[in-house]
């Protein structure tokens, strides 16, 4: 079963209150067994515009990343990130080759 990872790019407005989604989401990703590959930090943007924090987060597979994002705890951290950044995220399959 391949891997799954949510590629998100983020502006953040308020860096303190950031702090609270940051929290407030983590018993999401350690119940579905996340493990974070990038976390905001140095990047170059290459092609398109680029965001302030770029974070990728690796989940054992597509049905544990998709129920992380839909989980409550993960949907309370959402609404408060909604507040205080603004973001795209996408959820997508890893390959195994």
């Amino acid at each position: 079963m391949p891997k799954a990872y949510w590629i998100a790019h983020v502006d953040v407005r308020d860096p303190e209150r950031y702090k609270d989604y940051v929290a407030t989401a983590k018993p999401a990703f350690e119940r579905y067994g996340a493990r974070f590959l990038a976390r905001g930090g140095a990047y170059q943007a290459m092609e398109g515009t680029g965001r302030g924090r770029n974070v990728v987060i690796e989940f054992p597979s597509m049905q544990a990343a998709t129920d992380c994002y839909n989980c409550a705890e993960y949907q309370a951290a959402k609404a408060i990130r909604q507040t205080v950044a603004d973001a795209e995220m996408v959820i997508v399959e890893g390959y195994e080759a």
